[in-house]
Protein backbone atom coordinates (compact mmCIF):
# COMPACT_ATOMS: atom_id res chain seq x y z
CA UNK A 1 0.00 0.00 0.00
CA UNK A 2 1.35 3.41 -1.06
CA UNK A 3 0.85 6.18 1.38
CA UNK A 4 -0.21 9.62 0.09
CA UNK A 5 2.77 11.21 1.82
CA UNK A 6 5.17 9.02 -0.23
CA UNK A 7 3.54 10.10 -3.50
CA UNK A 8 4.13 13.75 -2.58
CA UNK A 9 7.78 13.02 -1.70
CA UNK A 10 8.33 11.36 -5.11
CA UNK A 11 7.00 14.46 -6.87
CA UNK A 12 9.27 16.71 -4.85
CA UNK A 13 12.31 14.59 -5.69
CA UNK A 14 11.37 14.42 -9.36
CA UNK A 15 11.12 18.22 -9.79
CA UNK A 16 13.85 19.19 -7.32
CA UNK A 17 16.69 18.09 -9.61
CA UNK A 18 15.24 19.97 -12.57
CA UNK A 19 14.68 23.11 -10.47
CA UNK A 20 18.25 22.92 -9.13
CA UNK A 21 19.67 22.60 -12.67
CA UNK A 22 17.64 25.57 -13.93
CA UNK A 23 18.68 27.65 -10.91
CA UNK A 24 22.37 26.90 -11.41
CA UNK A 25 22.12 27.74 -15.09
CA UNK A 26 20.51 31.11 -14.35
CA UNK A 27 23.11 31.96 -11.70
CA UNK A 28 26.04 31.09 -13.97
CA UNK A 29 24.52 32.98 -16.93
CA UNK A 30 23.91 36.15 -14.95
CA UNK A 31 27.42 35.99 -13.47
CA UNK A 32 29.07 35.66 -16.88
CA UNK A 33 27.03 38.50 -18.37
CA UNK A 34 27.80 40.76 -15.45
CA UNK A 35 31.55 40.39 -15.98
CA UNK A 36 31.55 41.43 -19.66
CA UNK A 37 32.23 44.96 -20.91
CA UNK A 38 30.20 46.62 -23.60
CA UNK A 39 31.64 46.41 -27.10
CA UNK A 40 32.15 50.16 -27.37
CA UNK A 41 34.30 50.34 -24.22
CA UNK A 42 37.97 49.95 -25.13
CA UNK A 43 40.49 49.31 -22.38
CA UNK A 44 42.20 52.64 -21.55
CA UNK A 45 45.62 50.96 -21.59
CA UNK A 46 44.97 49.80 -25.15
CA UNK A 47 43.86 53.30 -26.18
CA UNK A 48 47.04 54.81 -24.70
CA UNK A 49 49.23 52.29 -26.54
CA UNK A 50 47.33 53.03 -29.73
CA UNK A 51 48.06 56.75 -29.38
CA UNK A 52 51.77 55.99 -28.89
CA UNK A 53 51.60 53.89 -32.06
CA UNK A 54 50.03 56.79 -33.96
CA UNK A 55 52.84 59.07 -32.80
CA UNK A 56 55.49 56.56 -33.88
CA UNK A 57 53.83 56.21 -37.29
CA UNK A 58 53.73 59.99 -37.70
CA UNK A 59 57.44 60.09 -36.83
CA UNK A 60 58.13 57.53 -39.57
CA UNK A 61 59.01 54.67 -37.21
CA UNK A 62 56.76 52.04 -38.81
CA UNK A 63 58.38 49.07 -37.04
CA UNK A 64 57.98 50.70 -33.63
CA UNK A 65 54.42 51.73 -34.48
CA UNK A 66 53.59 48.15 -35.50
CA UNK A 67 54.95 46.81 -32.21
CA UNK A 68 53.01 49.38 -30.17
CA UNK A 69 49.71 48.81 -31.98
CA UNK A 70 50.07 45.02 -31.79
CA UNK A 71 50.59 45.39 -28.03
CA UNK A 72 47.44 47.54 -27.87
CA UNK A 73 45.52 44.76 -29.63
CA UNK A 74 46.84 42.17 -27.18
CA UNK A 75 45.57 44.31 -24.30
CA UNK A 76 42.14 44.68 -25.94
CA UNK A 77 41.39 42.63 -29.07
CA UNK A 78 38.16 44.61 -29.62
CA UNK A 79 40.15 47.80 -30.38
CA UNK A 80 38.91 48.31 -33.94
CA UNK A 81 40.90 51.53 -34.50
CA UNK A 82 44.00 49.47 -33.69
CA UNK A 83 43.28 47.10 -36.58
CA UNK A 84 42.69 50.10 -38.87
CA UNK A 85 45.99 51.74 -37.90
CA UNK A 86 47.89 48.47 -38.23
CA UNK A 87 46.39 48.02 -41.71
CA UNK A 88 47.46 51.56 -42.68
CA UNK A 89 50.98 50.76 -41.52
CA UNK A 90 50.96 47.54 -43.57
CA UNK A 91 49.89 49.50 -46.66
CA UNK A 92 52.66 52.04 -46.03
CA UNK A 93 55.11 49.11 -45.96
CA UNK A 94 53.68 47.93 -49.32
CA UNK A 95 52.03 44.86 -47.77
CA UNK A 96 48.50 45.01 -49.23
CA UNK A 97 47.72 41.35 -48.44
CA UNK A 98 48.43 41.88 -44.75
CA UNK A 99 46.42 45.12 -44.83
CA UNK A 100 43.42 43.33 -46.37
CA UNK A 101 43.51 40.74 -43.58
CA UNK A 102 43.71 43.43 -40.90
CA UNK A 103 40.83 45.38 -42.40
CA UNK A 104 38.85 42.11 -42.39
CA UNK A 105 39.52 41.80 -38.64
CA UNK A 106 38.15 45.31 -38.13
CA UNK A 107 35.10 44.47 -40.23
CA UNK A 108 34.44 41.39 -38.09
CA UNK A 109 34.07 43.75 -35.13
CA UNK A 110 31.92 46.27 -37.04
CA UNK A 111 30.69 45.11 -40.48
CA UNK A 112 29.39 48.59 -41.40
CA UNK A 113 32.64 50.49 -40.82
CA UNK A 114 33.00 52.55 -43.99
CA UNK A 115 36.59 53.54 -43.17
CA UNK A 116 37.57 49.86 -42.97
CA UNK A 117 35.66 49.07 -46.19
CA UNK A 118 37.42 51.96 -47.96
CA UNK A 119 40.85 50.98 -46.69
CA UNK A 120 40.31 47.35 -47.61
CA UNK A 121 39.14 48.40 -51.07
CA UNK A 122 42.23 50.55 -51.58
CA UNK A 123 44.47 47.68 -50.46
CA UNK A 124 42.64 45.37 -52.89
CA UNK A 125 43.33 47.80 -55.75
CA UNK A 126 46.97 48.00 -54.63
CA UNK A 127 47.10 44.19 -54.82
CA UNK A 128 45.30 44.16 -58.20
CA UNK A 129 41.90 42.84 -57.06
CA UNK A 130 39.85 45.65 -58.61
CA UNK A 131 36.61 43.63 -58.82
CA UNK A 132 36.70 42.90 -55.08
CA UNK A 133 37.35 46.60 -54.46
CA UNK A 134 34.24 47.41 -56.51
CA UNK A 135 32.24 45.13 -54.18
CA UNK A 136 33.49 47.18 -51.22
CA UNK A 137 32.54 50.38 -53.07
CA UNK A 138 29.02 49.02 -53.57
CA UNK A 139 28.77 48.27 -49.82
CA UNK A 140 29.94 51.79 -48.97
CA UNK A 141 27.45 53.33 -51.40
CA UNK A 142 24.67 51.23 -49.86
CA UNK A 143 25.65 52.37 -46.35
CA UNK A 144 25.92 56.01 -47.45
CA UNK A 145 22.71 55.95 -49.50
CA UNK A 146 21.11 58.83 -47.61
CA UNK A 147 24.10 61.15 -47.90
CA UNK A 148 27.24 61.06 -50.01
CA UNK A 149 30.34 60.18 -48.03
CA UNK A 150 33.99 60.95 -48.67
CA UNK A 151 34.99 57.28 -48.40
CA UNK A 152 32.86 56.43 -51.44
CA UNK A 153 34.39 59.22 -53.51
CA UNK A 154 37.95 58.36 -52.44
CA UNK A 155 37.61 54.64 -53.16
CA UNK A 156 35.95 55.40 -56.47
CA UNK A 157 38.95 57.55 -57.47
CA UNK A 158 41.42 54.82 -56.44
CA UNK A 159 39.50 52.22 -58.45
CA UNK A 160 39.41 54.54 -61.49
CA UNK A 161 43.17 55.06 -61.20
CA UNK A 162 43.72 51.29 -61.08
CA UNK A 163 46.46 49.17 -59.53
CA UNK A 164 49.98 50.58 -59.37
CA UNK A 165 52.21 49.83 -62.33
CA UNK A 166 55.30 47.87 -61.37
CA UNK A 167 58.28 48.18 -63.65
CA UNK A 168 60.01 45.10 -65.03
CA UNK A 169 63.22 45.87 -63.12
CA UNK A 170 61.29 46.06 -59.85
CA UNK A 171 59.73 42.67 -60.57
CA UNK A 172 63.13 41.12 -61.34
CA UNK A 173 64.58 42.61 -58.16
CA UNK A 174 61.65 41.25 -56.16
CA UNK A 175 62.11 37.78 -57.68
CA UNK A 176 65.84 37.87 -56.91
CA UNK A 177 65.11 38.87 -53.32
CA UNK A 178 62.73 35.94 -52.81
CA UNK A 179 64.95 33.39 -54.54
CA UNK A 180 66.71 31.01 -52.18
CA UNK A 181 70.41 30.68 -52.98
CA UNK A 182 71.54 27.22 -53.95
CA UNK A 183 73.76 25.38 -51.51
CA UNK A 184 77.25 24.60 -52.75
CA UNK A 185 78.70 21.24 -51.76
Amino acid sequence: MVLPAMIGWERVMRYLSVAAAVGLTLVSLSTSLHGQRRDDQIDPRSAALLEKGRALKAAGNLAGATDMVETALVVDPRNRPGFLLLAEIARAQNLPGKAIRLYREALLLEPNDVAALKGQGEAMVQKGAVEKAKENLAKIQKLCAAKPCAESTQLSAVIAKGPPVVSATAQVAKQDATKVPEAKN
